[in-house]
């Protein structure tokens, strides 16, 4: 069964890192022509601030995203088909995250700045479903995780799955009418995952 959960973890990372190079490519080259100038270029550059805003967002979303679904697969004993399929649904709302941070970018100065920021953050609240359908596969009924892990931490990631839930959710709804609002909750909740620490009280007494 080891087997099988570090076949799924290395397809799974495979898959991120493709998410993460993908990114850099919202970032297009200022096309200039043959006379562009060193000033003209310079301006050119510092206006494209926007997708370099986005790109880093994305990157450290996609980042914090993966060390997350590391950590994941510690508890794991074993998978099953139910696991396999919500893993995909993860692995298809991470893949997707490329364009919403590419639309933000484009409208980021614009008055569709709040469709452009909801769209993002809906996103992201789409990867938080996919984590809890993920969590729910493998915790429910202590199906697939380890006997050794406490019922303490699966209550704790699941809150706190839950928990991101209802935060991406608002930061949802916020975008529409506080787009940058949005954005900052969507952050603040990425420290939130970055400060949690899963590991205590990981084991069974």
């Amino acid at each position: 069964m080891e087997k099988e959960t570090s076949r799924v973890e290395a397809f799974s990372d495979g898959v991120f890192a493709i998410a993460l190079t993908l990114l850099i490519l919202g970032i297009k080259v200022p096309d200039l022509g043959n006379f562009g100038t060193s000033a003209s270029l310079y301006k050119t550059l510092i206006n494209l601030w926007p997708s370099y805003f986005a790109f880093i967002l994305s990157f450290l979303a996609v980042l914090i995203m993966w060390i997350n679904h590391h950590g994941f697969f510690k508890y794991l004993r074993k998978i099953n088909t139910a696991f396999l399929f919500a893993n995909g649904f993860l692995l298809l709302a991470v893949t997707f995250i490329n364009y919403p941070t590419a639309v933000l970018a484009r409208y980021f100065e614009t008055p569709a700045f709040n469709i452009a920021s909801a769209f993002y953050c809906g996103s992201m609240l789409l990867i938080s479903v996919a984590y809890n359908l993920l969590w729910f596969s493998s915790a429910y009924k202590r199906r697939l995780v380890k006997d050794e892990i406490s019922d303490e931490l699966i209550i704790k990631i699941r809150n706190a799955y839950w928990f991101g839930f209802f935060i991406y959710l608002a930061a949802f709804i916020v975008s529409f009418f506080l787009p940058f609002a949005g954005l900052m909750i969507c952050i603040s909740l990425w420290v939130f995952w970055t400060l949690l620490d899963y590991d205590k009280k990981k084991f069974k007494n």
